[in-house]
């Protein structure tokens, strides 16, 4: 069980290695290629010139026999982001969610070739917001949806101390994806203050490798932090 690579074809840093044709996926590699441009933007990060291999395999068997050969202790998913020292590769399954998949794991792969150190909760929280198609804003419905269908009795938990306990190696819970989302969200989507908060974290810890949490910074610069942050959560699930 090998790679798909009968068909490649290059869109900037990403290289798209596939056994079939690749001229019917051109709107989501136009599409994920733009997304670059948005993340530069919002995040002021620098283009990196390392490339992204991305695998498309063409169906589920494939996909599943071959990471079951070659990483037998991944978890069932549709899509992997893998690093390496030298390399770093997507693969992914043919499917009806395979924009989906994409977006998310090439954000993985932006951050990462422009960046050291991203913390885990953040990592995956500008994935969550990211893999919404381009345009929403990164309303993430799914995760909408999970907030709305939490049990009236349950609060709302957004203690971002907590995610930011979450070790490189743990896996993430749906309801760690849903509140790391929720936080991005909120810094990207409410005050442009917010935004120059978490733009600053970036830079620093690009620069120096590492940086205080970002907890910390919004304690210091927003009132009542978690307060606002359900405040902005709750006009996303019940708009007037």
């Amino acid at each position: 069980m090998t790679l798909p690579d009968r068909n490649t074809i290059v869109c900037q840093q990403l290289t798209v290695h596939s056994d079939f044709p690749l001229p019917d996926y051109q709107r989501l590699l136009d599409d994920l290629i733009l997304q670059r441009g948005d993340i530069d933007r919002q995040l002021l990060l620098p283009v990196s010139p390392m490339p992204i291999h991305i695998y498309l395999f063409d169906n589920e068997d494939h996909f599943g026999g071959f990471m079951r050969l070659h990483h037998p202790d991944f978890p069932s998913r549709r899509a992997f982001f893998l690093e390496t020292k030298n390399r770093m590769e997507i693969y992914a399954q043919a499917g009806e969610r395979m924009a989906e998949d994409l977006r998310h794991e090439v954000t993985h792969g932006y951050l990462h070739s422009a960046m050291p150190n991203l913390p885990l909760w953040l990592d995956e929280g500008l994935a969550k917001y990211y893999e919404a198609p381009r345009g929403r804003h990164g309303l993430n419905r799914p995760l909408v949806e999970h907030f709305k269908n939490r049990p009236p009795s349950k609060p709302l938990n957004v203690d971002l101390q907590r995610l930011e306990k979450i070790r490189p190696d743990e896996e993430m819970t749906l309801e760690d994806y849903a509140e790391a989302w929720a936080w991005v969200h909120f810094l990207l989507e409410n005050r442009p203050e917010y935004r120059e908060i978490l733009r600053g974290y970036l830079a620093d810890l690009r620069r120096d490798g590492k940086a205080e949490p970002l907890s910390t910074r919004l304690a210091a610069a927003i009132p009542r932090a978690e307060n606002a942050m359900v405040e902005h959560l709750r006009k996303i699930l019940f708009p007037l």
